[in-house]
């Protein structure tokens, strides 16, 4: 039974759905580092808010831990390297809070251009400055957003409803999705320079941090009034500072800070000035929605091996799931029977093509791909696996690719890989019989069917009369029983395949006289 621990606040419903889905669930909220570490080894998931800090020393730890759920969108406090390279699945919930978040925005835009905050203490003081607050519409006002995914767009679409023309900078924003939305794709010194208004909708990465800096902030229009509720270090809040005192930002409101809890900031001095301590997310019904989706995401991926909102692994549904597990299985071991003939005297591997046909043809590939990656790399990589298998592929160099054939061959559906050394190319391919069960099919364009099997010695040679049966007596004389015998040949005379499967392991000395026979030019012992 799957066990997972909840180490920060969420609803007892979610904590139910673990229940009733037969998941065992502890509850533990408040762990030290140490704590944490200490226990984690017993979990196969961890579903966490903000305040756990799922760092490299845990993850070090955590030798059970296949997924890390955030109820939430940000991870900035999961170590997501570190988890992709010892296969932990990290997912979060970016829409579970998305309307309460883009809702927020929209609350501190009205707040700045009515000058609310201030002008309910002033009131609530015993004054009645009527004339010291002079807002300003927002209707007709432009609106530029910085990122236009999920709550940039519902705050693109609540903008537009309010009769405001919208820019929108963001580099996967398509045309077509601009026109669906009724906003105006922009350039981000267009945004700067053009608007009234700027929200900021974008996650923290190198490409974003800072990304209204000081030189940023002065291409912006005089008077400019700007909003952040994405994540602290997106807005050089030393130069906005700079900005509002000069008088060319006209006000700011910040629901996030480079450092949080912040509790003491120059900004804080300023009036025109609006702080919320990092409520985006927080009202009831985004509170319940996404430690209910958490639960369930966490769930469905114990459970089904389906991944949904997954940070460092390709999608796959509940749907999915059942359809692909046995392509992912093949794709797996023909990864694995590449990998183990792939040698050291090979050289290194260069490149990796995957190919489908067939019924495999329209399937989601991405976690094909991953699957075989694993299978191909784990021989030759310490802690491979599908959601590490990518990283590891790119880090060392090799170049990865897919292609989809259409045509109808000799198999109902074909999936090849085809690896590429300093020395050769080397292709197997399978396919899926009776009720999904893997079958290798092909070895180097010779065709060999032959099922997966624990114990497997792969023979290559010339074919010529008399070998098979000195290759039988070899195993026949070490007392290595032969379960299952496969052949295959390009051509008589030719390169010949001899694929057999064994009752046990193959000794090392019987292997050195399989490969001293005079027609032998590989053998090599496979395991799966």
């Amino acid at each position: 039974m799957p066990k997972v621990l909840i180490s920060d606040k969420l609803s007892p419903a979610a904590i139910e759905i673990f229940k009733s889905r037969g998941i065992e669930v502890d509850v533990k909220t408040g762990l030290s580092p140490a704590e944490l570490r200490a226990i984690i080894g017993e979990y196969d998931g961890l579903a966490i808010r903000s305040a756990t800090k799922v760092t490299r020393e845990v993850l070090e730890v955590a030798t059970r831990l296949k997924v890390v759920g955030r109820a939430g969108i940000g991870v900035d406090n999961v170590d997501v390297k570190s988890a992709t390279s010892r296969g932990v699945v990290v997912m979060n919930t970016p829409f579970g809070n998305a309307i309460t978040t883009a809702e927020h925005a929209i609350a501190l835009m009205f707040a700045l251009a009515r000058q609310l905050p201030e002008a309910s203490a002033s009131t609530k003081a015993g004054k009645w400055e009527k004339n010291r607050f002079m807002g300003v519409e927002l209707t007709a006002k432009v609106l530029g957003l910085i990122g236009c995914g999920n709550i940039g767009s519902i705050v693109a679409d609540r903008a537009v409803g309010l009769k405001m023309k919208v820019l929108a900078y963001d580099p996967y924003l398509t045309e077509a999705r601009a026109v669906q939305l009724g906003v105006e794709k922009a350039e981000l010194d267009q945004v700067l320079a053009k608007a009234d208004f700027i929200t900021i909708h974008t996650p923290l990465i190198d490409a974003t941090r800072n990304i209204l800096s000081g030189e940023a902030l002065a291409k912006t229009k005089k008077g400019v009034r700007i909003v952040n509720c994405a994540r602290g270090g997106l807005l050089d809040e030393a130069a906005l500072y700079e900005a509002l005192v000069s008088g060319h930002v006209a006000g700011a409101a910040l629901d996030v800070f480079e450092t949080e809890p912040a509790t003491d900031s120059p900004l804080f001095a300023l009036e025109n000035v609006i702080a919320t301590p990092h409520l985006g997310a927080a009202t009831a019904e985004a509170q319940e929605n996404v430690a209910l989706q958490v639960a369930e995401q966490i769930s469905d991926f114990l459970l089904t091996g389906s991944v949904s909102n997954a940070l460092n692994m390709p999608s796959v549904s509940a749907e999915e799931a059942p359809r692909l597990r046995p392509y992912m299985e093949l794709s797996r071991l023909l990864g694995g029977f590449a990998g183990q003939l792939t040698q050291a005297r090979d050289g290194v591997i260069k490149r990796v093509l995957i190919e489908y046909e067939g019924a495999a043809a329209p399937l989601n590939h991405k976690p094909l791909s991953a699957a075989a990656l694993a299978g191909l790399l784990g021989p030759v990589m310490e802690g491979v696996n599908m959601v590490s298998a990518p990283v590891f592929a790119r880090d060392h160099g090799i170049e990865v690719s897919e292609a989809v054939h259409d045509r109808v061959g000799d198999y109902q559906s074909l999936v090849r890989i085809t690896v590429a050394t300093d020395t050769q190319i080397r292709a197997v391919a399978g396919t899926l019989i009776g009720n999904g069960r893997p079958r290798l099919v092909e070895i180097k364009g010779i065709k060999v069917e032959a099922d997966f099997a624990r114990n497997m010695l792969y023979v290559t040679n010339k074919d010529k009369p008399g070998f098979i049966g000195r290759f039988g007596m070899i195993l026949a004389d070490a007392g290595v029983n032969i379960a299952t015998f496969h052949l295959g040949r390009a051509a008589a005379g030719q390169d010949a395949i001899c694929l057999v499967s064994t009752d046990g392991d193959t000794p090392d000395a019987v292997l050195a006289t399989v490969r001293a026979l005079p027609l032998v030019m590989q053998a090599t012992t496979l395991a799966f």
